[in-house]
């Protein structure tokens, strides 16, 4: 037989019976159903991991200064400032890094008219932070620039937490805060983060130029100094523990000098710098790539330990990612039971249609028609009905997750390789279930078929 005579064939015996056909495919239906929309529903929830994982800094690598020792005897993290906005620049021009900013922090009080407020965190930077943070979509107004950053210009960007606490329903567009008695202007508002997963609060947050932040608020005119440190040097002072310390060679600026114009100095050191990789997967290779630039440009040699220290979110990533691939996986597992089940029904309702056909087989024999063509008929039957119940099934699957994004609010996302995975399982469960039923028509004897009543 053809293979276009066979599929005639068993279209005319599955309309022969239309509604067993379609309790018969029932089954399969609700099997790839249950997958098209499972896949979808994982793999939007998966997307949306991913993109929280992102806005929480998977690509991102924090590069903070080395550690000092002397004697025997370490300082600690960022006793030795070794790291320039200029190192920013530089780590920018690698392929694998998509953005780099410098950090100068700060801590001190916020004040706005009889107001204050302590944010937790006050970041001196460049706009690039904003990009290495998934900030650049403000809430409000705009962000400063690179002039600004050059010139050092008071202005900032503030956090939805300070503007609760210091603005209370007012636009803080425009408005003057005082940072450590340095008036900053207030130009744009960050939109809203939420805590991250430590649970710190991220809208806590006042971001300026690094160089209004270091050079008016720290004060800080002397790169080999740390800033961490500059606190307790004039603890001690203060306290004459190094009554030396007090005698100056030079005259002494007056404060209101130091702070209007700052002196320029050769090296400027910043706390820490953040880098963006162009994704999750450019990690490994941008650490590679900005540890031999910053050795480069360090002037470490060979054999000697790295003055700064490297730290990226891998650990973090790693266990989001498998939470999210073990939910889709058990999704998955829980529809494929299903299509199981629908396929032992295909193979009952076969096994039934040999049975009830089986004078119909002898017939068939009787006039010339092989054992592989019986098998061919029936095997034929048994994939067209797991492709029509596969295609109805895919229909009812993209509806189901539409629903569900629809009414639930949950994240879900088209799937082409699961559509055309429904396609492949429905072909394979026909051929797999409908085999045996085929193979026991195919063999039965002409003779006894004709017989039968």
């Amino acid at each position: 037989m053809k293979s276009y005579r066979v599929l005639r064939t068993a279209f005319k015996a599955i309309r022969r019976n239309i509604m067993r056909s379609i309790l018969t495919t029932l089954g399969i239906m609700i099997g790839i159903s249950a997958v098209i929309t499972m896949m979808e529903i994982g793999k939007g929830s998966s997307s949306a991991i991913q993109r929280t994982i992102s806005s929480m800094g998977a690509n991102t690598l924090m590069i903070l200064p080395g550690t000092a020792s002397s004697g025997g005897v370490t300082f600690g993290s960022g006793s030795v400032m070794t790291l320039t906005p200029q190192d920013a620049e530089a780590i920018l021009k690698e392929p694998t890094v998509r953005a780099a900013a410098p950090v100068v922090r700060a801590r001190t009080q916020v004040i706005y008219r009889d107001r204050n407020w302590v944010p937790m965190y006050i970041y001196g930077t460049t706009y690039d932070f904003l990009e290495v943070r998934d900030w650049t979509d403000l809430s409000d107004g705009v962000v400063f620039t690179e002039e600004d950053v050059r010139t050092g210009n008071t202005v900032c960007l503030v956090g939805q937490t300070l503007v609760r606490e210091l603005f209370r329903g007012e636009s803080p567009l425009g408005k003057t805060l005082r940072v450590n008695n340095v008036t900053f202007k207030v130009i744009g508002v960050l939109s809203k983060k939420g805590g991250n997963m430590m649970g710190m609060d991220q809208d806590d947050i006042l971001v300026a130029p690094w160089t209004a932040i270091k050079f008016r608020v720290s004060r800080s005119t002397m790169g080999s100094i740390n800033q961490s440190s500059s606190s307790a040097q004039d603890s001690d002072v203060s306290n004459g523990l190094y009554p030396g310390s007090r005698t100056s060679l030079y005259p002494v600026p007056a404060e209101n000098q130091t702070t209007s114009r700052p002196n320029p100095v050769r090296f400027t050191n910043v706390d820490q710098i953040l880098v963006s990789a162009r994704s999750a997967e450019n990690v490994s290779a941008s650490i590679s790539q900005i540890t031999e630039l910053l050795r480069q440009r360090h002037r470490i040699q060979a054999g000697e330990p790295d003055d700064f220290v490297i730290r990226d979110m891998t650990e973090m990533t790693n266990a989001l990612t498998s939470t999210s691939r073990l939910m889709t996986n058990l999704l998955l597992g829980v529809a494929l039971i299903s299509l199981v089940v629908g396929g032992v029904g295909i193979m009952n309702i076969m096994l039934v249609s040999v049975t009830e056909r089986t004078r119909e087989i002898g017939v068939r024999m009787s006039v010339g028609a092989r054992g592989r063509d019986i098998l061919r008929q029936f095997l034929a039957e048994a994939v067209v009905l797991c492709l029509a119940g596969g295609a109805i099934g895919i229909m009812i699957g993209r509806g189901g997750s539409y629903l569900v994004r629809l009414l639930l609010n949950w994240p879900t996302e088209i799937s082409i390789p699961a559509i055309i995975a429904a396609v492949v399982v429905s072909v394979g469960v026909g051929i797999v279930f409908g085999y045996y039923p085929a193979w026991k028509a195919s063999r039965l004897d002409p003779i006894d078929a004709l017989r039968y009543e």
